[in-house]
């Protein structure tokens, strides 16, 4: 089984649901992926869930702050990238055009972060491990897999990313118009062609490996989900769909020909 001990810079280490019904979202992703949730405590009445698979962290999930629903954030996914220095990057995104949402700060003895919105809109955060690399466990079903990006100026972000984390953009080979996202070598996700605005404001959109899509669709409607992108094949890589959970978060399911139950 694929396991992470380090990640390299630039490439996405965590993978963090915001929601506003913490149990719910325990028990809804605990079926779907099989994942084992882990309460910590942060304070009074507060928890951290980590998700484990195999006794390796994969993700985690937390109640949106009572700053966040005042201000009208629904519950997200929020995709973090590897950074040798949170404070440095930070400054560096904000030079090329970015908003700092959350400056750098410490998280306990984990490691050091700061949430990011991009020069087109769309938000992520960073990370500075410590004693907390991020996500362990990769290329098997429940694990995070890729990320895409959508935002209305690909070309802005293309030239944000690639100045900010060193990124490459090779064009795809079978959808045109669609941009890869290359890290050291690496393939991590990619920035769709420019549509029509659908109402959705930029974003990023995590995938997660699942061995069938056609059951984890049918687990995620029976557990309340939404389907929004019926399942789609994807020519010489696999399916995808585009779901939602009980609570609103927006995330995808793949299912890779290599993927194993």
């Amino acid at each position: 089984m694929p396991q992470i001990d380090e990640f390299r810079i630039g490439t996405f280490c965590w993978a963090e649901l915001s929601t506003n019904d913490q149990q719910a979202a325990k028990a809804f992703y605990s079926k779907i992926f099989g994942w084992t949730p882990d309460d910590l405590p942060i304070g009074p009445d507060q928890f951290y869930t980590m998700f484990q698979l195999e006794q390796r962290v994969v993700g985690a999930t937390c109640t949106l702050s009572q700053d966040q629903r005042e201000h009208g954030v629904p519950p997200h996914w929020m995709l973090y990238v590897a950074v040798e220095d949170a404070d440095a990057t930070t400054a560096k995104a904000e030079s090329l055009g970015a908003r700092t949402l959350a400056e750098p700060f410490d998280v306990f003895d984990a490691g050091r972060m700061a949430v990011i919105q991009d020069p087109t809109g769309a938000i992520f955060s960073i990370w500075q491990a410590k004693s907390s690399i991020g996500i362990r466990l990769t290329g098997v079903p429940g694990t995070f897999c890729w990320a895409d990006l959508a935002t209305p100026d690909q070309a802005a972000a293309e030239v944000f990313y690639r100045s900010l984390f060193g990124w490459e953009f090779p064009p795809g080979e079978i959808h045109t118009g669609y941009l890869h996202i290359v890290n050291r070598g690496e393939f991590i996700g990619g920035i769709p062609p420019v549509r029509p605005s659908d109402g959705a404001p930029p974003h990023w959109l995590l995938y997660f490996l699942v061995a069938k899509l056609d059951l984890a669709l049918e687990q995620l409607k029976q557990g309340g989900g939404t389907v929004v992108v019926p399942a789609t094949e994807i020519e010489k890589a696999g399916r995808f769909a585009v779901v939602q959970d009980p609570q609103g978060a927006f995330f995808a399911f793949f299912e890779s020909p290599g993927a194993t139950a």
